[in-house]
């Protein structure tokens, strides 16, 4: 009999998971992971080991299951596996994530309708990602409410911020009313900061930008451990150029679709959230391998990927420019998530173009995904450190628990 810990990663369309199991040694450690994914049109579940060997496999045939509608019954059965799976295992919290937690959380809450209603009110502000992580969380607050379940929020960690960098340049109630920069990617940047402090790097205490780059990508601004700004700001839509999502445009844009091309808001929103990004310039794809290959593979004729590589790589430099700015110097670069840690091409391009500023990267530490890139005579530490959002919910939910 051991204590475990779930920690929940709701999307739009799908729902990671995984359990961490108390050891001899009373660390928690990996026993389960799953993906819920399909939800919304053809549901899918598989659950695999920490020996990524598959212990669960699902495929859903009932009509009614496959509505968007049927979230919270396809996530109830989930739950009834993994008690199941636990056996005389007890689970003493469970982390839930959520892209938003408002002005009024900057730090993880422990879960109850209360909080419940709060996060459910700013569904306006995220409709992506709001309902899909309110379900699990609703699910099991009517399940099982004696189990604590900690919401963890990505906004928390840019709270820090100063009033400047927080408001935009619109009357007074907007700001009042939570019409302001909040930034997100917050639970992968803490997890650097803390990387940086369990290491003893010179970083944890010095100006350091970290790019959390993945098919949602944003670049924030660190001086002593503490949020200065950020690239994405009202919602994970803005800044850098990603996978699916436009970044920083226009407004004026938005009123050109709605009047002269008499879209819908549901049209724009499905169209900049969705449909822009690397694919919408490559025509190709969202993933930055497939582009990065179709170069390789087809030099000149790649036009568009070439393009929405050199977009890319052109807003990531210039929003370093500006936080460094922000920070008034710099004394490390970071990169993490999907793209940062996977992609040493993109790496090598964004370096390069930051050579005025005296970086110089070692090729081969670059191409081996060695944490310290950057050659010795860098005016720049340059590392890449792979993220682990899971960790800090794991640790913020021991937090509520004693443990």
């Amino acid at each position: 009999m051991a204590d475990s810990v779930l920690i929940i990663n709701a999307g739009s369309s799908s729902l990671k998971f995984s359990l961490y199991r108390e050891n001899t040694d009373k660390e928690f450690v990996s026993s389960a992971n799953g993906l819920l994914e399909g939800i919304g049109t053809k549901p899918h579940l598989i659950i695999k080991n920490d020996n990524k060997e598959i212990i669960f496999e699902k495929n859903w045939t009932d009509p009614e299951l496959f509505k968007p509608s049927a979230r919270d019954k396809l996530f109830d059965e989930t739950i009834e596996w993994l008690f199941h799976h636990l056996g005389n295992d007890t689970i003493i919290g469970i982390g839930h994530r959520f892209v938003h937690g408002g002005a009024k959380y900057s730090a993880p809450a422990l879960a109850n309708d209360s909080v419940y209603e709060d996060l459910k009110a700013l569904t306006p502000f995220v409709p992506l990602h709001q309902p899909g992580s309110l379900s699990p969380l609703r699910v099991m607050l009517n399940k099982n409410p004696e189990i604590p379940q900690v919401a963890c929020f990505d906004t928390a960690f840019h709270a820090t911020m100063p009033d400047y960098a927080k408001r935009f340049a619109l009357p007074r109630k907007y700001f009042d009313d939570g019409v302001r920069r909040y930034g997100f990617h917050g639970l992968s940047y803490q997890y650097i900061v803390h990387y940086l402090q369990e290491t003893n790097s010179p970083l944890a205490t010095g100006k350091v930008i970290v790019a959390h780059l993945g098919n949602g990508a944003s670049v924030t601004a660190i001086k002593n451990g503490k949020c200065v700004d950020t690239s994405m700001s009202f919602t994970p839509l803005d800044g850098l150029v990603m996978g699916t999502r436009c970044g920083k445009m226009d407004a004026a844009i938005i009123l050109y679709m709605l009047q002269e091309e008499k879209l819908s808001p549901d049209e724009i929103q499905d169209l900049i959230w969705k449909k822009s990004g690397l694919l919408g310039v490559s025509e190709l794809s969202s993933d930055m391998r497939d582009i990065i290959h179709e170069i390789k593979t087809n030099g000149a004729k790649s036009e568009y990927a070439q393009q929405a590589l050199d977009l890319f790589t052109y807003r990531l430099v210039g929003e370093i420019g500006r936080l460094i700015a922000s920070l008034k110097g710099v004394d490390g670069i970071v990169f993490t998530a999907g793209i940062g840690e996977h992609s040493p091409s993109l790496r090598y391009e964004v370096c390069k173009t930051l050579n005025w500023l005296g970086v110089s990267i070692d090729d081969e530490a670059n191409q081996s995904g060695a944490v310290t890139i950057s050659k010795p005579e860098s005016k720049i530490l340059i590392q890449t450190i792979p993220t682990n959002e899971e960790y800090i919910m794991l640790k913020e939910v021991l937090k509520f628990t004693n443990k």
